[in-house]
């Protein structure tokens, strides 16, 4: 089995995990860094050159794409998959899963509960857009923000006007979400790998912030998830179609709520909590899904006419 591992970074704990488990079962695995992936297109066939030379086309491709390169990062995926290569997180559910926007609107339609949420333009009425979120407190999302960067917390609605203005003054896209007070600035992330749950963990966010991210100095304990919860986590990545996907909720009295599904989930810190082995899983995840080719793969292959449409 002939196995790329797509990422910048090749001494991150999650890259290096993958790289182990694929090398415990006897593979052949390389970290490619997409960004230096070349892409040639021509009638009826497809080439990806790296450092210099034709890279040889591999059983399978586990993206661990940055959220600030998805677009070039999707696109090398969507060229791996017209190869007829398996992926881990196909590109169309990468560029879903990191438009929040767009997701929280697949997850809605799919029937998953999620803290209530508003989007509007800038130049919508603040108190307009606050009386539809519910009223202060509330949480005010940055589209484009990450690991807990761009989450602001306002607790009155004068604050609330005021951090709205500003940002809308910044041509800002932002989501603004009731707070859920109750959750005490703790959630839950379950790693779903192939349709199952394979791992949980309860994160809490650090003396006096309400964002639980471990980026932001968070600490996470082993969970075991409830039937609801569970169900919940499932319904989330089916919704977005995603076979590997770190699911993050929160606790409230009406149950869990949906609060982001992460198509590169960090793997350190659920390993370490939790114990569980998930690098091990997404390379079963891989097994059941590839019938290995690398022994006769030529250095370039024919486009499958059926994966015009990835």
């Amino acid at each position: 089995m002939r196995v790329y591992v797509l990422s910048r970074n090749k001494d991150l704990y999650s890259t290096k995990r993958l790289v182990e488990e694929a090398e415990a079962k006897g593979w052949e695995v390389r970290v490619i860094d997409y960004l230096k992936c070349t892409i040639e297109i021509m009638k009826g066939e497809l080439l990806i050159n790296y450092q210099g030379k034709v890279l040889p086309t591999p059983d399978a491709i586990i993206p661990r794409i940055g959220a600030s390169r998805t677009f070039y990062g999707a696109a090398m995926v969507r060229h791996f998959e017209m190869l007829d290569v398996f992926s881990t997180t196909g590109n169309l559910a990468l560029t879903r899963s990191r438009d929040k926007l767009r997701s929280l609107q697949v997850l809605s339609k799919n029937d998953v509960d999620m803290p209530r949420t508003v989007f509007a333009s800038n130049k919508s009425n603040a108190k307009d857009v606050i009386a539809l979120s519910g009223g202060a407190p509330l949480v005010l999302k940055i589209l484009e923000g990450t690991q807990g960067v761009g989450v602001v917390l306002v607790d009155s609605e004068k604050a609330a006007k005021s951090v709205l203005d500003a940002f809308y003054g910044m041509d800002v896209n932002l989501l603004i979400q009731e707070y859920i007070e109750e959750a005490g600035g703790a959630d839950i992330r379950a790693l779903v790998v192939n349709g199952e749950v394979v791992g949980a963990m309860k994160r809490q966010g650090a003396e006096g912030d309400f964002r639980s991210n471990l980026h932001q100095g968070g600490s996470a304990v082993a969970y075991k998830l409830n039937r609801k919860e569970k169900a919940t986590a499932l319904a989330a990545a089916r919704a977005m179609g995603l076979g590997v996907c770190g699911v993050d909720m929160i606790p409230s009295r009406r149950g869990p709520l949906v609060m982001e599904v992460n198509s590169s989930p960090g793997l350190e810190g659920i390993e370490k909590s939790t114990g569980i082995n998930i690098a091990a899983k997404i390379m079963e995840f891989i097994e059941k899904s590839v019938k290995p080719t690398c022994a006769i793969n030529p250095q370039k292959r024919k486009i499958k006419k059926d994966n015009i449409g990835a």
